[in-house]
Formats: C-alpha cells, structure tokens, sequence
C-alpha cells in the first residue's frame, strides 16, 4: 500500500462524482489516514455520511478555501487533532456560470478575480500557511488538480482556462520555494469527467465525444483512474517529481488533429 502510515489531507471533496472522491477511494485503498474540507458548514451532514463509507476516514472540516484566516483556522485545528501530515490534495475550483456561458471576451473583472483567486490563488494560500504552521512532515507532497484548458481553448471553459494555467504556474514556483525543504508540488491534469462542476462547461458531452474518438487510448478516464495518478504523486514512490504537470488523460493532449 503506497500510502500506508501516511496523513492526507483531501480539499475540495463534494459528492461521488467528484475527482476529489476518487481520490479518497484510491488513498483508502492503499492505507492513508484522511482528512478532508469541504465548502459550507450545511454541507456537514451529507459529506460526512460519504465519507463514512471509507475505512481510514478520520475527520471533515467546513473550510473556506477563498479566505485565508479559515484556512488558517483549520490547519491549526488538524494539527492540533491528528499532528503533521504528509500531502494535501487541492481540488478546489470555480468560475461564474456566466462566465462560462458567455464568450471569454465578455468576462468580468469581478468573475476574472474571483476565479483566479478560487481556483489558483487558494493554493498558493494552502501551501504559504501549510509552511508557517509546519502542518507538513519531511518530504510531504502537494497535488492541485488542473485540466488541458490551461494550454489550449476550449470553447466554454473561458476564465477557468486562465485560472488553471495560473495554477499550473504556481505549482512551478512553489516547487522550487518548496523544494529545499524537501516538500515536492505538482499537478494532475485530468481527462474530462462528469462531474457537477463540468455540469457548467457548455456542450461538455462533445468533449467526451472528441476525447473518446482522438485519444490514443480510445477512451475517458474514470476518477478512480485519476485517484491512482494523484496517489501515486502523494507516495514515495514520485520522490524525484515535483513542478511537474502529469497528464491522466488517455494521452489526449499528444494529438495534435
């Protein structure tokens, strides 16, 4: 088991049709302790009934990612209740709908911040208080989850594209602040998957039309698939890995026609 006697802590975990829960699956499944947040203290009954479906389940926090004193709030409480942990999985984003209807071009500056800020900045403020409270243990690693359309336009991904490609630079440059501490940071770029977040990318069912046909593979990825990248990232096993970009995605983002 990869992550045996390992303390993961899992941000973002929604429903079972989350990546972030197949994640959870896959760290179950190789014997990590875990932790999670999730978005809105209503949401508390319901996403601690999923995660009781998991053996090694150890706590939930209500977190908002957006705001660092609550960051601050709930890192201090799980190192006070469990000590220091060895990896964080981010997977926290989000991006007004109308953003994401309308063309690029008509986005906001209050919907271009606040994407960013959600989607990119929040774990640039994970990793920042992560390292002032010394929740992390020696060789800790930490995974953000990103998506090809930081690198390529997709029609109705819009401000989340650009989020994600600030995101997967902020891996780059917390890597390298990070990484004479040992702390390694990276990022997993899934293949499409529905999920209730995909629900607001519009024609979202052709993308998994496109991928199916185009990839290499000749098929989707399913979130246990993506579970198995990240936990392989939180493992020893990718001690010699950190800034990088990991592509799960049936090797879609090869193609170039």
């Amino acid at each position: 088991m990869l992550l045996k006697n390992k303390k993961i802590l899992i941000m973002g975990i929604r429903n079972k049709w989350s990546i972030a829960w197949g994640v959870a699956e896959m760290a179950d499944k190789n014997g990590a302790e875990l932790y999670f947040t999730y978005q809105g203290e209503e949401n508390k009954d319901k996403v601690e009934k999923l995660l009781s479906e998991l053996p090694n389940f150890k706590k939930a926090y209500a977190c908002d990612a957006s705001n660092d004193e609550d960051i601050e709030r709930v890192f201090k409480e799980i190192k006070a209740e469990a000590g220091k942990i060895d990896g964080i999985l981010h997977s926290i984003a989000h991006a007004n709908t109308e953003d994401l209807r309308n063309d690029f071009i008509y986005t906001s500056k209050d919907g271009f911040a606040h994407a960013n800020d959600v989607s990119a900045y929040s774990f640039v403020a994970v990793s920042r208080i992560a390292k002032e409270l010394d929740l992390l243990n020696n060789e800790a690693s930490l995974v953000s989850l990103t998506y090809y359309g930081s690198t390529k336009v997709l029609s109705g991904y819009n401000v989340m594209g650009v989020a994600k490609a600030a995101l997967e630079c902020s891996v780059r440059y917390l890597a390298d602040n990070l990484g004479s501490e040992g702390i390694r940071v990276n990022a997993i770029s899934a293949g499409p998957i529905k999920t209730l977040s995909s629900k607001g990318i519009k024609d979202f069912n052709s993308i998994l039309d496109i991928v199916e046909e185009k990839a290499p593979l000749r098929r989707n990825v399913t979130t246990d698939e993506v579970g198995n990248a990240v936990v392989f990232m939180l493992s020893d096993m990718s001690r010699a890995i950190t800034g990088q970009i990991l592509y799960a995605d049936s090797g879609y983002n090869i193609m170039g026609i």
